[in-house]
């Protein structure tokens, strides 16, 4: 069976941090980034974008809807 490879893409200016997409991720794929976005919000990002499999948990919880997960078949 092939393996399931995902990314995620995060609106930073729409995040507001709050982290919930983080503890969602089975695989730690997601992390709060150092820097803020113009409303001075730490703003989630990919730090292991090589352990994300798409299983969209991140996008499921997020209550902003920021995030954006795409699913590839590899």
């Amino acid at each position: 069976m092939a393996k399931a490879r995902g990314a995620v893409v995060v609106d930073k200016e729409k995040c507001k941090g709050c982290k919930l997409c983080v503890v969602a991720c089975p695989y730690d794929v997601l992390s709060l980034h150092k820097e803020v976005n113009s409303k001075g919000y730490n703003y989630a990002y990919m730090i292991h974008p090589e352990a994300c499999i798409g299983c969209s948990n991140c996008g499921v919880v997020c209550p902003d809807s920021c995030l954006t997960v795409y699913r590839v078949n590899s």
